[in-house]
């Protein structure tokens, strides 16, 4: 199992939490994104720097990800397109995304953009709270103790 992460927009306060979970479990790590994220001194973490063009890290994500590894990122059409090669998806704040809730999810998405395409004025997210650092750290250490529990 690989653990991918989306590096764009990864919260810093969750970056003390995987780097605890990565090392003490010897989980092989890989972030993505169009600079270089630092997540910490790690031996199983690794780097790719791709093309700062829309969604590149998107693509090299869902053209390296198999069967059972797990991704992390905020961005709902990637973990579509994760959940669509049988890989396992969640989000900064510990939340799943799965099989069964990610065409809802995406549909409300999409209808939210609409809104603001057309100049509708709409509230972002929250900022992340501890609650949702203790989810997340929750989730990664279920995920990564019992991959099966998953399916």
């Amino acid at each position: 199992m690989t653990l991918y992460i989306d590096g764009d927009a990864f919260p810093n306060l969750l970056k003390p939490v995987l780097l605890r979970a990565v090392d003490r479990l010897a989980i092989p790590t890989i972030v993505i994104a169009n600079k270089r994220i630092t997540m910490g001194p790690s031996k199983h973490i690794t780097s790719i720097v791709v093309g700062s063009g829309a969604d590149e890290a998107d693509h090299r994500i869902v053209e390296m990800v198999q069967e059972g590894d797990l991704v992390i990122t905020a961005d709902i059409p990637l973990a579509d397109r994760v959940i669509t090669k049988r890989a396992h998806a969640v989000n900064h704040r510990g939340e799943r995304f799965t099989a069964e809730n990610i065409k809802d999810i995406l549909a409300m998405r999409n209808l939210m953009q609409g809104f603001r395409d057309c100049g509708e004025v709409t509230k972002g997210p929250a900022p992340i709270s501890q609650k949702d650092v203790s989810r997340f750290a929750n989730i990664l250490n279920q995920f990564c103790n019992n991959p099966a529990s998953f399916r």
